[in-house]
């Protein structure tokens, strides 16, 4: 069993939470550690030797007594690691170095083309990774200063996201809708070859859940992050750990079925899915179809901003749609927060109507408590999933 496996009452005082509580400042010595944890010192103290001797704890100096000895205080090295981090969309990408606490260092947006091609867009983004944690020898033999301000230190890891379906276990992508050229593209396997620190792949929604959670709600046990932009999808958090399903797929609400025929046709080849009249493409389609001159999501955003009638009703009609398909996660899954990210989550008519359809088609004890709120983790929330994602298994490994 990964660490990842492991149910949340196994986790308490675990390698992984042990890191989490001094990187959030909750704890600062091995005392702390031992309370929150509920271990005996001797245990606390084995574990974050272990932590420590694999650089991802160090002491830094004498606490203040509280009648004993004084303690030696911990804390999250923030210069001696670095995490790489890629969150890929279909026209961008948010490449970033990160620490151990998940505390970002450096980031840059860079435009992309999808169509491309993995080799090209993921040879491109991997080179600015290098870039990023201090030159192609921080990226090759594990660290390099750089005069120019940049991350350094050794790079433990790289964490990727995808805008498609992702075999998590493999890091192979399997029938992406929008990423001609990519279907059974092999990652993991390809970065390997040009890096040689763990790659780790996985869906970009669940990366924006991850990233979410950690940074607003890492208290809360069960929650579904959307991520609503070009296309739809979601991520899942169950018993604290992101869940993926059996293949990876868990959280893909982007083709479940809302609109009965006549439909849009969607790109997985049905017609009346979610990402096929709720997207931020679907928008973009429809509004085109009525004869508005919008090139791309931001033109719809902007439009709705402005009260435009036509692109307000739009995407009320788009937040009923995502709300419709919600309700049937929040009432069989009974989470603690449903929480929107993406473009699309700054467009208030969008989320009012994804609200009041919760509310309106969920149980009343579903809802009772529920949280329904925009992530607020900003653009490297993605980078900040891919992160973690890498942390966990760092901490795994040790």
């Amino acid at each position: 069993m990964t660490i990842d496996d492991a149910p949340r009452d196994a986790l308490r005082g675990g390698p992984r939470e042990l890191l989490r509580w001094v990187a959030t400042g909750a704890a600062v010595s091995r005392a702390d550690l031992s309370r929150l944890s509920g271990l005996s010192p001797s245990t606390v103290s084995q574990r974050v030797e272990a932590l420590i001797s694999q650089g991802l704890l160090e002491e830094t100096g004498a606490g203040r007594s509280r009648g004993g000895r004084r303690p030696r205080q911990l804390a999250v090295p923030t210069g001696g690691a670095v995490v790489g981090a890629i969150d890929l969309g279909a026209h961008h990408a948010r490449v970033g170095a990160l620490d151990l606490s998940g505390r970002v260092v450096q980031a840059r947006t860079l435009p992309v083309r999808i169509e491309d091609g993995p080799e090209v867009v993921l040879g491109t983004l991997l080179a600015e990774v290098a870039t990023l944690v201090g030159g192609d020898r921080a990226a090759s033999t594990g660290g390099a200063a750089a005069a120019d301000g940049s991350a350094t230190g050794a790079l433990r890891g790289i964490g990727i996201g995808i805008p498609g379906p992702v075999q998590h276990a493999t890091g192979r992508i399997v029938s992406p809708s929008r990423m001609p050229g990519w279907n059974g593209f092999d990652v993991a396997a390809f970065c390997a070859g040009r890096v040689d620190v763990p790659v780790i792949v996985d869906n970009d929604a669940n990366l924006m859940a991850l990233g979410a959670h950690r940074t607003a709600h890492p208290e809360l046990d069960h929650a579904v992050y959307i991520k609503a932009g070009t296309g739809i999808g979601s991520g899942v958090i169950s018993s604290g750990r992101l869940h993926r399903g059996a293949q990876g797929s868990a959280g893909d609400i982007s083709h479940c079925r809302v609109v009965a025929d006549p439909a849009p046709p969607c790109t997985c080849g049905n017609a009346g899915c979610l990402e096929a009249v709720a997207s931020g493409a679907a928008l973009v389609t429809a509004l085109r179809g009525q004869g508005v001159p919008v090139s791309d999501l931001t033109g719809v955003i902007r439009l709705i901003d402005d009260g435009d009638r036509q692109a307000t009703a739009l995407a009320r009609q788009a937040g009923r749609a995502v709300g419709e398909i919600l309700a049937v996660v929040v009432n069989f899954f009974n989470p603690q927060v449903v929480a929107i990210g993406g473009r699309l989550a700054d467009c208030e008519p969008l989320l009012a109507s994804m609200r009041a359809t919760l509310y309106e088609r969920c149980l009343p004890l579903a809802t009772q408590t529920l949280l329904i709120e925009r992530v607020a983790a900003g653009q490297d929330v993605g980078i900040t999933g891919a992160a973690h994602l890498v942390i966990d298994h760092v901490v795994a490994a040790a």
